[in-house]
């Protein structure tokens, strides 16, 4: 209970810390007014504007109430679309956490099966090969990546959609792309670019951690029973390697998740990523802070889950978080 009450506690603070941040630096830059309201307008017009979105209040009292509301689950009204900020985010975060879970997926299966065959197995050639493309994709532009797959598969050779999220299916009120052929189709292009980055993380994690775990005094003692090589691997090893690879995929998903503006730009994907691009090119103040706390908080919310779940798997984690 303290280990999971002191996390709780990091999580509001960090929370809290972020809010005042961004709100200083999104209220402070820029000006909604002039993006919203013709030049020509009257003035007592521009005023009035000014007045009913509230800009007209002190900073620190427009924080305060902002502070409020959002405690409510109020995050303000976009300028432009008119509506909740909170309801567009949420509307359109579906679409990006089916491309940021599809992209993960991949990264998994072929990540972590390539990184336990370049760090202990297969040929030797093979090894330096795998290890050397993790780093090509770590190098690679997720833009020039995307651009360069368009360009083949949907210019050149027209196999795939260029862009968009395709037929979208439903199942027990989940609306998803991958539930229909025409939404794998436009799925796979954006789901692929995405996932190469932490595809070749987690390769190069994998093999890392595996190479220092073989060299454990318990593996080596393994080894000397004479255990079979793919039973050392698969059963001794891969569990005692499973904190820090489950914290690098904790990391990456929050990353994804957060950095997908490119990607969804790229494809024309409808989610938030493209939606917070829209709003930071019109001034749309609410849309951007509200994006920018939904995703801390996600973004807060997965550490804690993924501290739990390393907790779990090695106590001393959580003796040592207990004892500070």
């Amino acid at each position: 209970m303290r280990f999971l009450i002191g996390r709780l506690c990091q999580a509001i603070g960090v929370v809290l810390a972020t809010s005042i941040l961004v709100f200083i630096a999104v209220y402070a830059i820029g000006d909604p007014v002039a993006m919203l309201v013709n030049p020509q307008t009257p003035a007592d017009v521009v005023a009035r504007t000014v007045k009913e979105l509230g800009l007209d209040k002190p900073l620190m009292e427009q924080y305060w109430l902002f502070l409020v509301h959002a405690l409510r689950g109020e995050l303000g009204t976009s300028y432009v679309f008119a509506e909740p900020a909170l309801k567009l985010i949420v509307e359109r975060f579906p679409a990006t956490l089916e491309l940021v879970v599809c992209a993960m997926l991949i990264a998994i299966v072929v990540g972590m099966p390539l990184g336990i065959l370049a760090g202990y197995g297969g040929h030797r050639a093979a090894r330096k090969l795998i290890s050397n493309v993790s780093i090509i994709g770590i190098s690679v532009p997720s833009f020039w990546l995307g651009l360069v797959l368009i360009m083949l598969l949907s210019v050149n050779y027209q196999l795939l959609p260029s862009g968009g999220r395709g037929a979208v299916g439903e199942f027990f009120g989940l609306h998803a792309s991958f539930l229909t052929a025409d939404g794998w189709l436009h799925l796979l292009m954006p789901a692929v670019t995405l996932s190469v980055f932490p595809m070749s993380v987690l390769l190069r994690m994998t093999e890392t951690s595996l190479e220092e775990t073989m060299r454990l005094d318990h593996i080596r003692f393994a080894r000397a029973l004479g255990i079979p090589h793919r039973a050392l691997v698969l059963r001794y090893a891969l569990r005692s390697m499973l904190v820090p690879i489950v914290t690098v995929m904790g990391l990456i998903f929050s990353a994804l998740v957060a950095f997908s503006v490119v990607t969804e730009t790229v494809f024309a994907w409808p989610g938030i990523g493209k939606l917070i691009m829209d709003s930071i090119r019109n001034a749309d103040r609410p849309v951007v802070v509200a994006y920018i706390l939904f995703v801390v908080i996600l973004v807060t919310l997965t550490n804690a889950i993924v501290d739990v779940v390393c907790s779990m798997i090695d106590p001393r984690i959580r003796l040592s978080g207990a004892g500070e």
